[in-house]
């Protein structure tokens, strides 16, 4: 082990994009992640505010760009497929509901991964199971389910709402995680649905929502099914009963539902998770520090995760390079420059989960009305401060040179 060589847990955007400032600033990255290799697909994902600046400044810009989906915006239907609202991606300067720069999920864990090669070492088909910070003070032990057990200067859990990084260093997740009682369903279907180039969204009794966005593959869809509800016990390794649960609750609802649901039994790529918001006081403890979902998820509901996961890697990695080898003052700087940022943007959109979900019909008609409105004053003054927290941030400039060793004996914990 050198001084310089860190951990991350999580191949996905915010894995990828510390592991490419990291590797900028001279550090030895190993990246571990529990899928067998860059996982694909997944569902749209925002370009915006500070977000879309950090990929500027990786260089990336062009690229990501040339791989966006093409969206005409937001249009929520009722049973019957007529539209009862449209907010159009241009909306808000092209950083509303729907912002112009949509990319996938996976496209752009993808192209962030792809930026990081050939000089970060990866470790997939396996995850961390053990973290000690006692027995070394200038280093963590880490032991994994398949690979040996190695040191490591600093162990960065970017590892999604979920966090083993967060389990083993900080707690249990329900210390952490409040849930918002709402689940949301996401997969693949191959389809000829017309959807026009919108993301169609209806809402139905009961506090459900369907809907269905274009992918960007010719025939491609992108659909999901959201629904209100206490917490639910079920194995997240069942897929096929996860896939029931969602039958279940939205058996019976009108649109395009029943056709959706038969292309979900066959979908390769279902996920199904409730909603909950990551808040913790500090995001490091001793050696170990976390980005992300894993340290302060915000919800689908912000469209901020993002650009939350690509500033604090960016943020993270420009302290731990300028900290001159002294960890903890990285991560005390890491949570002065995040902190605000972070707590507006975990604020939810007004109505939250019930604004997003309504549970009765009064409520659908109130959020088709709130979303005819939403271009016109005064709703569009609520909903431009909204969507203008994505770069609410002063970004540092650093001088990602090669930075000095990490942890000297007496600068860490």
């Amino acid at each position: 082990m050198t001084k310089n060589e860190i951990l991350i847990s999580g191949a996905g955007i915010a894995g990828t994009a510390l592991a490419y400032w990291l590797r900028k600033a001279g550090f030895a990255v190993t990246v571990v992640e529990r899928a067998p290799e860059p996982r694909p697909g997944g569902q749209t994902v925002d370009l915006r505010g500070a977000g879309r600046t950090v990929i500027e400044r990786m260089g990336l810009m062009d690229r990501a760009k040339a791989i966006t989906v093409d969206q005409r915006g937001l249009a929520l239907v009722d049973g019957k497929g007529k539209v009862t609202a449209r907010v159009p991606a241009d909306s808000f300067g092209g950083e509303g509901i729907v912002s112009e720069i949509e990319i996938l999920r996976g496209d752009l864990a993808h192209l962030l991964h792809e930026a990081t090669l050939p000089d970060t070492e990866y470790l997939f088909d396996d995850t961390i199971t053990g973290i000690d910070q006692d027995t070394d003070p200038d280093a963590v032990t880490v032991t994994f389910e398949k690979a040996a057990p190695r040191r490591f200067s600093l162990v960065v859990g970017a590892d999604g709402t979920h966090s083993v990084v967060r389990a083993l260093a900080f707690g249990p997740e329900g210390e952490f995680a409040r849930p918002l009682d709402l689940y949301t369903a996401w997969f693949t279907a191959r389809d000829d649905l017309d959807l026009d180039g919108w993301y169609l969204m209806h809402n139905a009794p009961g506090g459900l929502v369907a809907s269905a966005r274009p992918g960007r593959l010719p025939g491609e869809i992108k659909a999901g099914f959201s629904f209100r509800s206490p917490p639910l016990a079920y194995d997240r390794r069942d897929v096929e009963a996860q896939k029931e649960i969602v039958a279940r609750r939205f058996a019976g609802v009108g649109w395009e539902t029943p056709r959706l649901l038969r292309a979900m039994r066959t979908a390769p790529d279902f996920f199904l998770d409730s909603m909950a918001q990551v808040r913790l006081d500090s995001w490091s403890r001793g050696r170990v520090a976390l980005l992300g979902d894993a340290g302060y998820c915000a919800t689908p509901l912000t469209g901020l995760g993002t650009s939350l996961a690509l500033v604090g890697a960016y943020v993270l990695a420009g302290e731990l390079a300028a900290a001159e080898g002294v960890h903890d003052a990285a991560f005390r700087r890491y949570d002065t420059v995040m902190r605000p940022y972070v707590t507006q943007a975990q604020e939810l959109p007004p109505g939250g989960a019930a604004g997003f979900a309504p549970t009765g019909r009064l409520g659908i008609r109130m959020r088709d009305l709130s979303m005819r409105s939403m271009t016109r004053w005064p709703m569009r003054s609520l909903m431009a401060a909204q969507f203008a927290k994505a770069g609410d941030i002063a970004l540092p400039e650093y001088a990602l040179g090669a930075p000095r060793p990490v942890g000297a004996r007496g600068a860490g914990r």
